[in-house]
């Protein structure tokens, strides 16, 4: 009998904030795996068997939030892709996201390139995990060092994902982010997730997903009216898109996405999915 065990890769490198791709990861495997599946996800199922690692430890997995939000990434920049074919997606903290497989595998083309940005650890785990393509490039740094930049073709387009990374920055830090992006890549467009400010109290003040698990503290969020403000507070912000999460499963939870983003008292306490413009 052969020792599969020998052949997984460790995950335990990973700890604070990137050791939440873990947690993202089993939550879209995990929803992946179902019949009725909200995004189609081989690779993640695949990634998930071949990491040793103790997933238990961040409590139930059958949710679907995280397979929502990769969804509706994966909307916004095939959106971007089919009107900029050959462009550059820069996924900024990828972490253990698949998006690019899902994407090549979409009816976007074969064209558009990648560039990963993330620490050294996650670099260096996803370089064992994921097969290599000679369309993605990756940078072993900070989001937050800006040399990232120069790495990035923008002559057909630019499109910038912050997925899960804003909320765990300084607000100085995000703003900066933002700002710089927007000063380098006009004509491109990013896209990023926020929590609402209380969600963000509570994960500061030792949310758990379970007995063993804190989720790291979330420094960072913007209200609707926040983001709304950006064209006249960040140079180069040309727009400002307020996004509809996409549907979930179940009637309860579409007609309560449905309600809590289309009537304005629920703005304070909505998470925001924002798409950005620059120009």
């Amino acid at each position: 009998m052969t020792d599969t065990s020998a052949a997984k890769v460790d995950g335990s490198a990973l700890t604070g904030v990137s050791e939440t791709a873990l947690l993202t990861l089993q939550v879209r495997a995990s929803e992946a795996r179902r019949r009725d599946s909200l995004i189609d996800d081989p690779m993640a199922v695949e990634l998930v068997d071949k990491i040793d690692f103790d997933f238990a430890k961040f409590g139930p997995s059958r949710r679907q939030d995280m397979a929502l939000r990769a969804k509706g990434f994966d909307l916004y920049t095939r959106r971007y892709l089919h009107d900029h074919p050959r462009a550059t997606v820069v996924a900024l903290a990828e972490g253990l996201q698949t998006s690019f497989y899902r994407l090549d595998a979409s009816d976007v083309g074969h064209e558009f390139r990648w560039l990963t940005v993330d620490l050294p650890p996650m670099i260096e785990l996803r370089g064992k995990l994921l097969p290599p393509s000679d369309r993605v490039q990756v940078c072993a740094q900070s989001a937050l060092d800006f040399s990232w930049m120069d790495r990035v073709d923008d002559s057909e387009g630019v499109f910038v994902t912050a997925e899960g990374l804003l909320m765990y920055l300084q607000p100085e830090e995000a703003m900066s982010l933002i700002a710089a992006c927007a000063q380098r890549f006009p004509g491109g467009q990013m896209m990023f997730d926020l929590p609402p400010s209380w969600f963000a109290w509570w994960a500061r003040h030792g949310m758990r997903t379970s007995l063993r698990y804190k989720v790291p503290p979330m420094p960072f969020s913007l209200s609707v009216g926040e983001l709304a403000e950006l064209t006249d507070s960040v140079p180069g912000v040309r727009a400002v898109h307020d996004l509809p999460l996409p549907e979930g499963r179940g009637k309860v939870l579409n007609a309560l996405l449905w309600t809590i983003q289309r009537i304005p008292v629920f703005d304070p306490v909505r998470p925001v999915w924002t798409l950005l413009e620059f120009g």
